[in-house]
């Protein structure tokens, strides 16, 4: 989901935009396109003849990067002159809305952003065109881009969107409150009983300030999906739920035991006041979020405060990572022209720009310099050092069935209601009844 720093104009719970129009959309999607027709077109080289005349729709949600999708297109155009690109800004908050009353119509725009929690269910109801051509041209190189970003964008052992931008987790630290607990900073080279010990101490030590060490939020993406995967296990295999796993239980298990013990405020505290609420109002002392929280802190009083600090390892190393993608609309009347602009968007000098003009994080290997000089003194290349060990945001078909049931049953796990084992079991069974139904 596009955030107010790398990717300004996302939501707050930022991976799982727009779930709830997916819900319905598998069935107004599905009742226009054929399954044979997934992945049934043949994709284009990416270059067309460079008097070709298109009108295109570029549709995109975040008004904040238009100034450099625009220079961008200048670029382009300066390739292809005749190829009109519009850009179509939707807020988020209606643009999966809108872009589902589009797939049923097969009026999509000819080139839009894609998210990772929506693309298996564009992908799979045969609306969007294969990089196949693309790739087999050279004219787009998956080396250049993160595997993981790479995999999140295949379905069916096919590519379809070409990665933009990415986020990884990262922990922003507050030394400020470090030095007033009279806690020392803990080595960058820390594990989860480290993290745990370490908030644990300067809760009790910041008490008398009702301040806390850390905060158990209970967004995946940025929480418990990250330690479910630093404890070996997945959240989704298929068409089978993985919340049943030791390992799902102990992923989880990290952030309850962190409330237990003190370290952190409690579901409802956090609830009530978001985990970067507390942060940037200097009352937790480490964070757990995305790389786009920057934006909140840049400028800010703390700023100078502030360092990052990689994801504390389990028993393996892990984050994970969601960026958004360009795809290419199956059924554009003019869909060569759509690629060609997808080819130039995914290129290095293009993606280079998007990175020097603030816009993102950009995907493309070697185009981030940019973003770790905006707080030149926080570490901010741990965020582009964990794309060697991200691990693509779970999605499925219909990411939004399950992702309702997280939302719902998880709760009782994270307040001490029920015991982790019982919930998860329960959160697996009913997550693969929706599987099923995929």
């Amino acid at each position: 989901m596009t955030a107010p720093t790398a990717r300004p104009g996302r939501g707050r719970r930022r991976a799982l935009l727009g779930l709830a129009a997916a819900v319905s959309a598998v069935a107004l999607l599905a009742g226009c396109s054929s399954p044979s027709s997934a992945g049934s077109s043949d994709s284009g080289s990416g270059e067309v003849a460079k008097d070709t005349k298109a009108n295109l729709t570029y549709a995109v949600w975040d008004q904040n990067q238009v100034k450099a999708i625009k220079a961008n297109i200048k670029g382009f155009n300066e390739e292809y002159p005749d190829i009109k690109v519009n850009v179509d800004v939707t807020p988020y908050a209606s643009y999966f809305t809108k872009l589902q009353t589009q797939g049923s119509s097969n009026t999509l725009p000819d080139l839009f952003w894609m998210n990772g929690p929506n693309f298996q269910l564009y992908a799979g109801n045969g609306k969007l065109a294969p990089i196949t051509g693309e790739v087999k041209s050279g004219a787009i190189d998956p080396a250049n881009y993160s595997d993981a970003l790479n995999k999140l964008y295949t379905y069916d052992g096919t590519q379809y969107g070409v990665p933009k931008d990415f986020d990884t987790i990262g922990v922003w630290m507050n030394k400020a409150l470090f030095e007033k607990a009279g806690v020392a900073m803990p080595s960058k080279d820390w594990t989860w009983s480290d993290f745990q010990k370490t908030g644990a101490e300067l809760s009790q030590k910041l008490k008398s300030d009702g301040a806390y060490g850390a905060a158990a939020g209970m967004d995946g993406q940025t929480t418990y999906y990250d330690t479910i995967f630093q404890a070996g296990g997945s959240v989704v295999d298929g068409d089978k739920s993985e919340y049943a796993t030791k390992a799902a239980q102990e992923g989880i298990g990290y952030w309850t035991n962190l409330i237990k013990s003190g370290a952190s405020p409690s579901i409802k505290q956090l609830t009530d006041t978001t985990a970067d609420q507390w942060f940037t109002s200097g009352k937790v002392a480490m964070y757990q979020g995305g790389s786009w929280f920057r934006s909140a802190l840049v400028g800010s009083d703390m700023e100078k405060d502030v360092v990052v600090y990689p994801l504390p390892k389990g028993k393996e190393q892990a984050t994970v990572i969601h960026g958004v993608s360009n795809v290419v609309a199956e059924g554009s009347k003019d869909k060569a022209a759509a690629q060609a602009l997808q080819v130039y968007l995914a290129s290095k000098p293009a993606q280079q720009q998007q990175g020097d003009m603030g816009a993102i994080i950009p995907a493309y290997t070697g185009t981030q310099d940019a973003f770790t000089k905006t707080m030149p003194d926080a570490d901010l290349q741990v965020f582009l050092d964990a794309v060697d060990y991200a691990k693509p945001l779970p999605v499925s078909k219909n990411t939004a069935a399950w992702n309702t049931l997280e939302t719902n049953l998880l709760p009782s796990a994270f307040d001490g209601s029920e015991p982790v084992d019982q919930v998860t079991k329960e959160l697996a069974q009913k997550m693969d009844a929706a599987l099923a139904k995929e």
